[in-house]
Parts: C-alpha cells; sequence; structure tokens
C-alpha cells in the first residue's frame, strides 16, 4: 500500500467533496472512511483512478451517514413526544468505557488507538500526531482493532497500564492541543486513584496537576505563546501545584518508579524554581535519564538534549542532538534553540522557519515563525 499516495490525494478528495456542499468535518470523517476501505481494498485489487475511486466512496460514506442521522433525528422526535420519565440517579460510567474498550484481545498499542478515538474523542489525525505515524496507518489500526473486538463479549476489562496510556494522551491532546480536554482526564485520573491504590497511578495524576497548574501563564490574550522560561510564575496554581508534589512524594516513597512519576518528578523541579534561572537543570537531566531508561522514547532523547543544554552548556546539547532521527517532531525547533544559545543565529533561524511549517498547531507555529522574524531581525542590525 503505497501510504504516500493516500496522504498526498486527501487534500484535494477532501476539497471535492467540500466543494459540493459538504460540511468541512463530515467531509474528513468521510475522506478518513475511504481511506480506511483503499487500505482494505488495494493491495488486491487498485483501481485505475485512485482519486476518483475515494471520492466515490467517500461521497457514498457521507451518504450512508447523512441517512442514517437523519432516520436518528426521527427517531429521537418520536422520543421527545414521549412523557418525560422519573429522575434516574446519574452514572458516570465513562472511567469503566476506558478499561473495556483497553480489551484484552487487541494489542496495547491498539486499544489505546480505539478508546482515544471511541471514548476519549480525539480524531484519528490526532491520535496519530500522539504516535509519530501517518493518519492513514493510524485509521488502518483503529479500524482493525474495531474488527478485533466485533462480536466478542466486553466482560474482561483491560489492563490498567494501557487505560493509563489513554488518560495521558487524552490530557496532552487537551493541554496543547485544539479539544480541551484536560480537566476531563483530571477528573477521571482523580477517580481511578481513589479506586486503585498503584503509584503510577498517583504518578500520572501529579504530572496532571503540575502540568495544568502552568495553563493560564503558558498563552498571552492575543493567544500567542509564552515559553516556559518567559511565563510569569505568578499566575501559576500554587494550590495544584502542591497537591500534586504532595501526592508524587507519598508515590515516590514506595520505591516503585514509573513513567510517570519520573515525568511529573522533572515537572515538580520546574515547579519549585522561583526563577526560570534558579532551575535545577543537573536534577532534570539525571531524572531524564531515568525516564529514557524506563521508555526508550526518542522524544524522551530530544527533550534530554534541552535540559542538557541548558545544565552544561548548548553544545553538549546538540552532541545529544546529533544522536537522534532528524524527523522527530519539533527536532528543528530544539536544534534552533540550541544553535541560538550557542551564537549562530543564522542556522537558528533557518531551523525556526523550518520547524514553524512543521508545526502541529497554528499557535505553535506563530510562535516559531516570530522567532525566526526575530533572528533575521537580529542579523540585518
Amino acid at each position: 500500500m503505497d501510504e504516500a499516495l493516500l496522504r498526498s490525494l486527501t487534500p484535494s478528495v477532501l476539497g471535492v467533496l467540500v466543494r459540493r456542499g459538504i460540511d468541512f468535518a463530515a467531509a474528513e470523517d468521510a475522506v478518513q472512511d475511504a481511506l480506511v476501505e483503499a487500505v482494505r481494498v488495494w493491495p488486491a485489487d487498485p483501481p485505475r483512478d485512485p482519486k476518483g475511486w475515494l471520492v466515490t466512496v467517500a461521497w457514498r460514506r457521507f451518504l450512508d451517514t447523512a441517512r442514517a442521522d437523519a432516520a436518528r433525528r426521527r427517531r429521537e422526535a418520536v422520543v421527545d413526544e414521549e412523557p418525560t420519565p422519573e429522575p434516574a440517579p446519574t452514572v458516570d460510567d465513562t472511567l469503566q468505557l476506558y478499561f473495556l474498550c483497553a480489551h484484552p484481545s487487541l494489542t496495547p498499542s491498539s486499544a489505546v488507538a480505539l478508546t482515544l478515538r471511541a471514548v476519549g474523542g480525539l480524531t484519528t489525525r490526532q491520535i496519530a500526531q500522539a504516535y509519530l505515524v501517518p493518519e492513514a496507518t493510524m485509521a488502518q489500526r483503529i479500524s482493525r482493532a474495531k474488527r478485533t473486538v466485533s462480536g466478542v463479549r466486553f466482560d474482561r476489562p483491560g489492563d490498567m497500564a494501557t487505560v493509563l496510556r489513554v488518560l495521558y494522551l487524552v490530557f496532552n491532546e487537551g493541554y496543547s492541543g485544539d479539544v480541551d480536554l484536560a480537566a476531563e482526564a483530571i477528573r477521571l485520573t482523580r477517580q481511578l486513584a481513589a479506586a486503585i491504590d498503584h503509584p503510577e497511578v498517583a504518578g500520572l495524576l501529579a504530572l496532571m496537576l503540575l502540568h495544568h497548574a502552568r495553563r493560564t501563564a503558558r498563552t498571552r490574550p492575543d493567544g500567542s505563546l509564552v515559553p516556559l522560561a518567559e511565563q510569569d510564575r505568578r499566575r501559576w496554581d500554587t494550590r495544584s501545584i502542591a497537591e500534586g508534589v504532595e501526592i508524587l512524594q507519598a508515590a515516590l516513597a514506595r520505591d516503585q518508579l514509573g513513567e510517570f512519576q519520573a515525568q511529573a518528578a522533572i515537572a515538580a523541579l520546574h515547579a519549585d524554581a522561583p526563577r526560570a534561572a534558579e532551575t535545577d537543570w543537573v536534577q532534570i537531566v539525571e531524572w531524564y535519564d531515568e525516564l529514557a531508561r524506563l521508555t526508550d522514547s526518542p522524544v524522551v532523547r530530544l527533550n534530554r538534549a534541552v535540559a542538557l543544554g541548558e545544565a552544561d552548556g548548548p553544545r553538549a546539547g546538540l552532541t545529544a542532538l546529533a544522536a537522534l532521527d532528524e524527523a522527530l517532531p519539533r527536532y528543528a525547533a530544539v536544534a534552533a534553540y540550541l544553535h541560538e544559545r550557542d551564537g549562530d543565529v543564522a542556522t537558528a533561524a533557518r531551523l525556526y522557519a523550518e520547524a514553524a511549517q512543521q508545526a502541529p498547531n497554528l499557535a505553535e507555529r506563530d510562535h516559531l515563525t516570530r522567532q525566526a522574524a526575530r533572528l533575521n531581525a537580529l542579523r540585518r542590525r
């Protein structure tokens, strides 16, 4: 399957549907369904006209969805005419749904993707960005997960580690993405912490509270991003920080270190510094070493390069960065920052502009564009 071809055709197919008068969100869903079908059908029966095939299938999927929505509205209209039932107690089963979607018949990665899509409310594109994979690949993974669990009994809930991963990704999307889900992720993690006495559950809750405490200081009134070093720390929520630190300390005392506790420890060190210049970067590098040992994540190693650049100087950070894949998200932004600190303004300006083109959202793109413009203006003086 040529995923590059699918990616290249997606915008034009989407444009055809929009020009036919379909709402953009509905057109996007229809195109995603068509891409999943293409992944299933094309290897055995490739079409002569790939774009025309995608347009036709997407249009049919849209019509099917529209008919289903119309039928649903008719049913709802009938229900609205019925007498109002007696009040019933409110039951929040969201967390239970998270566990059920993390079904033992699924691989952990597929269970996370399915739960994020079906319960977390994230789009296929948002989930793909979180997993650093192409959107078509993630659409195929979700479709495969749906087929796997179709017809099985949901009487065996999945494992806690998968549920924690889902909650973590939902929080991240709410914290930095287009959909505000951070508060919901914190609420569900509080429920989980109350029900399960486990240090990693506590570590995840502490991590969320410590990051969420900085949220109001992360943007200016015009919506532009404020880097951590420039944030007004008086705007940080000290109550959430104190709660997060207390929860983290109790978890670490149990001597069962996990990745969420390590991440929370890094966040706590940032929160503990009255000013950016007083940040204990040496300890942060040590925690990133622990986190890299636990996860072997390239993103963790990318963040460690930044911390190392602060602790031992930008040359040390650039050396660590050179060992990583340049295709990593935000690699160019990190390289730009370290080159700027090393005094190479021309390279930093070029890399900031490159990073802006790869930014996952508008706010980050604008911030990186301004950084490039600032350095280019400095060079012209």
